[in-house]
């Protein structure tokens, strides 16, 4: 086995450990608020957001495995320009979702102060 094989290996192992991520954290956060709700530890409003900061923290978890599978894929194994070029598409697409899903689940911009709020999101 090259070093090719190898580092395309070790990328495919990190892009299953970013999707076992997701689904696993998604289960977990299933399981949890089903749980909440079954013992009504607080009103629904709420345990519905909880569920949805711990799904969208899941899924921000998992989108920063999987981009480092594709950079480790990428630049690793075919360093083309085309190549580079989708991986940077997808960077770009993968960071825009994880932009979108801090602003939901903090209520304001990665850069804002922790008491600063968009007013938008949850709240």
């Amino acid at each position: 086995m090259n070093s090719d094989e190898i580092i395309e290996n070790v990328g495919q192992a990190v892009d299953l450990a970013g999707v076992a991520l997701i689904v696993c954290g998604a289960v977990a956060a299933t399981v949890a608020f089903a749980y909440r709700l079954g013992r009504r530890r607080g009103p629904f409003p709420g345990l519905y957001r909880v569920y949805r900061q711990d799904l969208g923290r899941a899924i921000l978890l998992g989108l920063e495995v999987l981009v480092a599978g594709d950079i480790i894929r990428t630049v690793a194994v075919s360093p083309t320009l085309g190549s580079v070029a989708v991986l940077a598409a997808i960077v770009g697409v993968r960071t825009f979702l994880s932009f979108s899903l801090e602003v939901e689940l903090e209520g304001r911009w990665p850069w804002q102060q922790a008491g600063t709020r968009t007013g938008r999101g949850p709240g």
